[in-house]
């Protein structure tokens, strides 16, 4: 998962059914209290890691990879942190500098940072990213719509395109919407040597 900010200005030339769009996003976002689901992520060689992912708004996320992959990636409400235990590294962003803050910031303006790339009776695609700072990447972000689900919108993946031209997708699935999460996802056990006592 690449370091990228969302960010930046409605693309010109938008069509009026599209901007429509953007206020179903904002709703689902803020129905959507906390979220679980089953991943499968895909790098631009092929790799392929699944998993389970837990999620809290504002701010919070678990990527919980499969007992083979030593990759933890939390969120705690302020930064992104990705834990290597394979090499006891650890890496941390703020939330806002990453491409998951549409998802996680609970102030994030869609009208201002995003773009709708389609939008169907049965499906919308969105598109964020900062045209002052390309090395952030590009994020699009895949949705269903279902009168059931929050805001009638169900999250099915999205797609990061990094500066180098680097693509991962991650697709979700068996998804659950506002179910009790326990808030110990949002800790992790820190690899290096000098952790503070007590870290998680």
């Amino acid at each position: 998962m690449k370091k990228a900010l969302l960010a930046l200005a409605f693309t010109l030339g938008l069509s009026a059914p599209a901007a429509a769009s953007i206020p179903e996003v904002s709703a689902h976002l803020a129905a959507t209290r906390t979220m679980t689901a089953d991943f499968r992520q895909t790098a631009e060689s092929g790799a392929v890691a699944t998993g389970k992912l837990t999620l809290a708004r504002p701010g919070k996320v678990r990527f919980q990879y499969q007992k083979e992959v030593p990759l933890l990636v939390v969120a705690d409400g302020r930064n992104l942190t990705m834990i290597d235990y394979q090499v006891s590294q650890v890496s941390r962003y703020p939330i806002k500098q990453t491409p998951l803050s549409v998802l996680l910031d609970a102030n994030a303006d869609l009208t201002r940072y995003a773009r709708i790339v389609s939008s169907t009776p049965k499906a919308l695609t969105v598109e964020a990213k900062d045209r002052k700072h390309p090395e952030y990447g590009v994020i699009t972000i895949f949705f269903e719509r279902d009168r059931t689900a929050p805001g009638g919108l169900e999250l099915k993946g999205w797609r990061v395109l990094d500066a180098q031209g680097n693509t991962t997708r991650v697709d979700l699935s068996n998804i659950a919407f506002n179910v009790p999460v326990n808030d110990n996802a949002f800790r992790y056990r820190d690899p290096r040597p000098r952790s503070r006592p007590g870290s998680r």
